[in-house]
């Protein structure tokens, strides 16, 4: 069986440079009957085991460590025994929220991820986070982006750790050139697909945020 994907949202907080704010995530699981991964561990482990239901965790991949994206990923390795995946140049973010408990694998760019017979390929895009990355699996016509690509423009880059330049870079050269019918997954909201958002780029670079 080929894998599919669920989608489930979460409910929490998003905290970062003293202030607190509300937010509902998208979790995605990528998987089939028997195995899965989990694309950022929102706020309900529970919920999130649930989702899974008897199928094995293969890994939880964090597209970035914004509290928002990692709360739950402990919680949810300890019930299932998967490693917890980020890239590292999100350490810093991710010992705010988890001071004792480090990730238990490194992401990279370029690394293949593989679950139920498909790959998804890690891309390394700073610029919301350091160490943000995609994962896109051309096989299923979709890229996940955590919160570098929205529907509507790219994810903020007002607070600690982000860049709107690096950000736009990020988008223009990794995610603007896969192919224009690919669905965007993102870390919040409604999904897209990249020729939805391609022609808006030099909107967003004269908008400037």
């Amino acid at each position: 069986m080929a894998a599919r994907i669920d989608h489930l949202v979460t409910s929490g907080t998003f905290s970062l440079d003293g202030g607190t704010w509300d937010v509902d995530n998208n979790v995605w699981i990528v998987g089939d009957d028997t195995e899965a991964i989990v694309v950022d561990a929102a706020h309900d482990a529970e919920a999130i085991a649930e989702a899974l239901g008897g199928r094995r965790l293969i890994a939880i991949v964090s597209t970035h460590a914004h509290n928002d994206h990692i709360d739950a990923a402990p919680a949810l390795a300890a019930r299932s025994g998967a490693p917890i995946l980020l890239h590292g140049d999100d350490l810093p973010l991710w010992k705010q929220t988890h001071p004792e408990r480090s990730p238990d694998g490194e992401l990279t760019d370029g690394q293949v991820i593989s679950v139920a017979g498909t790959e998804l390929t890690v891309l390394h895009t700073p610029g919301h986070a350091p160490g943000a990355v995609c994962l896109y699996a051309p096989a299923l016509g979709t890229v996940f982006t955590g919160d570098t690509l929205f529907q509507g423009g790219p994810g903020a880059t007002g607070r600690s750790f982000s860049d709107f330049p690096t950000i736009i870079g990020s988008i223009r050269d990794r995610l603007l050139t896969l192919p224009p019918q690919t669905v965007v997954r993102t870390g919040h909201g409604d999904s897209t697909t990249i020729g939805a958002e391609a022609p808006h780029l030099d909107e967003w670079i004269a908008r400037g945020h």
